[in-house]
């Protein structure tokens, strides 16, 4: 059976004062994979996340989203079908708003709730994915008053509100302590590992942020791949250490990685 691609690349390049920030990328994302992209910083990694998000357009070279081509289709057609998860995203979320709209607004395209009218199965949904992502008893809490690891959960909820076709995470596993980073990866390793879950593609500086049921990794340095493909594969000592700049030694156990400087 062949796969459908949800997102493909070819030899995109992001130019922006002069500087290229992502050089000839090409790379295709089917509806069953989950990706981790990893890099240093200023490597390119939220930029690509945002093509895939329909939220800039390449300077050069063809971006396909769901089967269409970016800066020849609606972008707010398109938005809907993408889930992201972001901290510039819940920048946006109003502090005061309650947990429950600031999910079920995912239907409206919203960030605050105002005078839309909302369904009976959108209310039913919203709070059947708040009670999968461990939130059901923080409904009618304010979003401000959250906890980091609380409203990265209440992102992601958000994210998947809308039964998205691809899924992106920008750096979900960021700023948390480690109980709570490990909640999250241990929701996030069951959610991937579900066959009706959409395509997922997750940035992250650390391979101890990688979720268990992650299938492919992209490597980006200095705005360029330097090995993407399944996990096993890419996640390796030699890759990291070239990706990276820096002799690391790489350990995995029980589908989880760890890497530290040789």
């Amino acid at each position: 059976m062949t796969m459908a691609s949800v997102l493909q690349l070819n030899d995109v390049s992001i130019i922006r004062d002069r500087n290229t920030i992502l050089n000839n990328i090409t790379w295709t994302v089917d509806e069953t994979e989950r990706w981790v992209i990893l890099g240093p910083n200023g490597a390119g990694k939220t930029t690509l996340l945002q093509i895939a998000a329909a939220l800039i357009h390449p300077s050069s070279g063809t971006a396909l989203l769901l089967d269409d081509q970016l800066g020849a289709v609606d972008v707010f057609e398109l938005r809907p079908r993408i889930g992201f998860a972001s901290s510039a995203m819940s920048k946006r979320i109003p502090a005061d708003e309650t947990v429950l709209n600031v999910v079920l607004t995912a239907a409206y395209s919203v960030t605050g709730r105002w005078n839309e009218q909302y369904e009976d199965v959108d209310v039913r949904r919203a709070e059947r994915v708040l009670h999968e992502w461990k939130l059901g008893h923080l409904s009618q809490r304010r979003f401000g008053g959250l906890s980091d690891g609380e409203q990265k959960r209440v992102q992601i909820a958000r994210a998947v509100m809308t039964d998205p076709e691809i899924l992106l995470l920008d750096e979900p596993a960021a700023s948390l302590d480690l109980g709570s980073r490990e909640e999250l990866l241990q929701l996030l390793g069951g959610f991937a590992s579900s066959p009706e879950a959409p395509a997922i593609v997750m940035v992250t500086h650390h391979v101890e942020e990688i979720p268990q049921g992650f299938t492919h990794a992209l490597l980006l340095a200095d705005g360029e791949i330097t090995a993407s493909g399944p996990i096993e594969k890419v996640i390796t000592s030699k890759r990291l250490t070239e990706t990276f700049g820096l002799p690391l030694d790489l350990a995995r156990d029980n589908g989880r990685y760890t890497a530290r400087a040789k």
